[in-house]
């Protein structure tokens, strides 16, 4: 039973990420990264190293990737601040590793924490700037109910056309129908 849970948690985890927008596998990568730590800090609080080891190379895995990812480019200073970032975060983990210390480990996974939310807040404001622009978009306005908790709208049946004034009409001769 345990495998099956195990494969069916995998094709989960696989399918989201195959299916994720760039937007969301960087929360994705986020939320891997504060998990990595958090167990971590469990494992350093229970003297089990070999695993806060592995959770922390993990997270360290995790702020690569971000580091690999970040277009310095576009992103032009706050790119070059986030890079700083991460590159700070990736001594403090080493730093933990070696002297088997929670305390920085901690303070990786908050800061985490708070670039996670940070994306999830400017993501959430495009969205609902996006939706305001484009009202007729329900896949959007269901998408953006479920996020805040609300349920889907049902599909509204679309109100017939009223019917043209009859000089309106257009004249058929045959099978063709001529405008004027």
């Amino acid at each position: 039973m345990a495998m099956t849970n195990n494969n069916a948690q995998f094709t989960y985890q696989a399918t989201r990420i195959s299916t994720a927008t760039k937007e969301q596998l960087l929360l994705i990568t986020y939320d891997i990264g504060i998990k990595a730590c958090r167990t971590a800090e469990n494992a350093m609080t229970a003297k089990n190293f070999d695993t806060a080891n592995r959770e922390i190379i993990r997270a360290q895995e995790v702020i690569r990737e971000l580091m690999v990812t970040l277009n310095r480019e576009k992103g032009g200073e706050v790119a070059d601040k986030l890079m700083q970032l991460y590159e700070y975060m990736y001594q403090l983990l080493v730093d933990a590793n070696m002297k088997k210390e929670t305390e920085n480990v901690v303070t990786v996974r908050g800061m985490l924490e708070e670039l996670k939310q940070t994306w999830e807040q400017a993501l959430m404001k495009l969205l609902q700037e996006y939706q305001a622009a484009h009202p007729e978009d329900k896949d959007l306005q269901n998408a953006m109910n479920e996020l805040e908790g609300k349920k889907p709208e049902a599909a509204k049946p679309a109100a017939p056309a009223p019917a043209a004034p009859a000089q309106a009409q257009p004249k058929r001769t045959g099978s063709f129908t001529l405008a004027g």
